[in-house]
């Protein structure tokens, strides 16, 4: 890519404004902050030169699916791999949304990302993770309801909680201490821990929640006050696995199948495992050691002389 127009910076300067949005009202990571605003800048540069003019927020409002084309064509033909272009794309797409609420001239663009092989069933990858519940939460509505969609997939991923167990949750979690008390199926109890990046997450939506946590009331609330759909939080997932060029097989339930089998990978017996995911059978856990077992032949494949 060329050098851009040096005359470009209101877009530069409305990149470095998104980036303090996402940093401060949207609580994103300094990482994915510098990634989005990198990608923001290399649009306008695109920009710059595929336009042949200065760019502003106007010429960024008035893109279409044509430019966007082809500045993921020029991104591709650099080596980026389907995934990272989709990832690309997402990123442009809340830039743009941002440019548009800042002109006050909404604007979408409705693109195809590139297609992805779908490969076997596989854990949700911790990065990847990250980037669902931080891509949800950036598609959210509101403040709160960006807290909201980060705690739930957070307990879903950091405590293993199923998606009905989490939006179950009443105010009588409240004070959140180092472990919490969870009502699973058939009425099951059961004890998990509440680990910091969890309990952090849940104590900003604590904060930011208009409708209050009272004891006996719905924790997580959906947009007009009443108790949070789950389809919601599988819509929020749906979405951010296609902006992001994940696998369709990347649901609310494989968080939860991913806490378990990087619990196993790291050593945990199967029986404590039964505890923390609330099976009433142990043979129901079971099925993450197969998982597992394919991770193991994976290294000895790699690394036995023999294999």
């Amino acid at each position: 890519m060329q050098t851009p127009h040096l005359d470009d910076h209101p877009a530069r300067l409305l990149a470095a404004q998104w980036g303090e949005h996402l940093l401060r009202d949207r609580r994103r990571s300094a990482h994915t902050v510098r990634a989005y605003v990198a990608t923001a800048h290399r649009l306008v540069g695109f920009l710059g030169q595929h336009l042949g003019r200065p760019v502003d927020v106007a010429a960024l409002t008035g893109i279409e699916r044509g430019d966007l084309r082809a500045f993921l064509a020029e991104r591709r033909s650099g080596g980026l791999a389907n995934v990272s272009a989709a990832r690309e794309l997402s990123a442009v797409r809340a830039f743009l949304a941002f440019a548009g609420e800042a002109s006050g001239v909404p604007k979408r663009v409705n693109i195809r990302g590139p297609r992805t092989k779908k490969g076997l069933p596989r854990p949700v990858a911790p990065s990847d993770v990250q980037d669902i519940v931080e891509d949800a939460a950036e598609s959210a509505s509101a403040p709160w309801i960006a807290a909201r969609d980060q705690a739930v997939l957070l307990l879903l991923y950091g405590a293993g909680l199923r998606i009905g167990e989490a939006v179950g949750l009443t105010g009588a979690i409240l004070p959140l201490g180092e472990t919490m008390q969870v009502t699973g199926k058939r009425g099951k109890t059961r004890v998990v821990p509440m680990l910091p990046p969890v309990r952090e997450a849940l104590e900003l939506y604590v904060r930011l929640c208009p409708y209050g946590t009272s004891r006996d009331e719905p924790l997580f609330r959906g947009a007009r006050g009443g108790a949070l759909a789950p389809e919601l939080i599988r819509k929020a997932v749906r979405a951010a696995r296609v902006r992001l060029g994940l696998d369709e097989r990347t649901t609310p339930h494989a968080l939860r199948h991913s806490f378990a089998t990087h619990l196993l990978g790291r050593g945990a017996d199967l029986r404590s495992l039964q505890e923390l995911l609330g099976h009433a059978s142990l043979s129901s856990t079971q099925v993450y050691t197969g998982v597992d077992t394919a991770h193991l032949m994976d290294v000895y494949r790699n690394a036995h002389p023999r294999a």
